[in-house]
């Protein structure tokens, strides 16, 4: 596997990684722990080294999940987790709006709280998941400095945040890698976040690189979620746009032919294409997933191929809003 580096302070990855969630929450039934352990193992020796989860997967859960599995080959693993919610509320929305909490001393207490889930005496990369309106920027990249300063998180991270917010909390503490949904189903990154985080030396760790599977080619108007599926409240998933974004799959399985890949290595190899400092982080339940996303970072694209899918996304625009209003209200503050 390649590796790649987040940030100007050194943080070495694979160069794909290994996005935790759905093995406890989201998409479905919580799977079975005794083979999560086991994918998650299987992914270290083919050589990931960068998982990613947090609090609020679960909740709690699949920290716990992720502690144990990877506990044995600490030495060779990057684990990445997350604060910024009061859990108690529903973090994903679906039964109200989420409370978020990024106060100074919440942040300390969830960094001490996850350290003994993962069974940790350190956090490689401490990410703030959504912005808190109510507290300002700089306070939480100072409480994360401090926790760096305690030896208790190495690396400080941001989800979803805006330009601006990033390039204040940066002036605190500087800011290993942004955390945001980027791929060929949302590209809203490339107009002001990638720029910053380009000037900044600042990594991209793109979440949902496959659409949420959507570019996995997996997905057809007969797909059905249930009501424990977080991508039945997404609007991207439903009716006619579900339908109308159909095309842009076809065409990316058609390119992807052309390269003896699948779709979904194609739409991963595209994001390592657009600049050295990504890292995207797939989501899988499955061994068989887990090795095709992996053989992804071997997919070389060549100019012709790049130009072919840009045509095909001018040509084939995503149409619906990738997430309800109130959670889409919670990006790019």
């Amino acid at each position: 596997m390649q590796k790649r580096i987040l940030g100007k302070n050194g943080l070495e990855v694979s160069a794909i990684g290994l996005g935790c969630m759905g093995m406890s929450f989201s998409y479905g039934p919580a799977k079975d722990r005794g083979e999560m352990i086991a994918l998650m193992r299987a992914a270290v020796e083919s050589g990931v080294t960068f998982f990613d989860t947090a609090e609020v997967y679960g909740p709690f859960t699949n920290e716990e999940l992720v502690g144990e599995a990877l506990s044995p080959l600490r030495d060779r693993v990057v684990i990445a987790t997350k604060f910024g919610f009061d859990i108690g509320t529903d973090p994903r929305g679906t039964g109200g709006a989420p409370k978020l909490n990024s106060r100074p001393d919440h942040i300390k207490a969830v960094a001490d709280a996850s350290l003994k889930r993962l069974g940790l005496d350190h956090i490689d990369l401490f990410y703030q998941h959504r912005v808190d309106p109510d507290v300002p920027i700089e306070d939480v990249a100072g409480a994360v400095r401090d926790l760096v300063q305690a030896g208790k998180v190495r690396h400080f991270g941001l989800s979803e945040a805006g330009p601006q917010t990033i390039r204040r909390a940066h002036t605190v503490h500087k800011v290993t890698a942004l955390q945001s949904e980027y791929s060929l189903w949302w590209r809203r990154p490339e107009a002001e976040i990638i720029p910053v985080l380009e000037e900044l030396g600042i990594g991209l760790v793109p979440y949902s690189p496959l659409g949420k599977g959507f570019l996995t080619g997996k997905i057809d108007e007969s797909t059905a979620f249930g009501s424990d599926d977080f991508r039945s409240i997404l609007p991207r998933f439903k009716g006619s746009a579900l339908k109308a974004n159909l095309a842009l799959v076809t065409r990316l399985t058609e390119i992807a032919a052309e390269k003896h890949a699948t779709a979904a290595q194609v739409a991963l190899a595209w994001l390592l294409a657009q600049k050295p400092w990504i890292v995207p982080i797939p989501g899988t339940t499955s061994l068989a997933r887990l090795t095709e996303n992996i053989a992804a970072a071997d997919v070389d694209l060549t100019q012709d191929d790049l130009a072919k899918i840009e045509a095909a996304a001018a040509e084939l625009p995503v149409e619906g809003a990738r997430y309800p209003e109130q959670l889409e209200a919670m990006t790019y503050r």
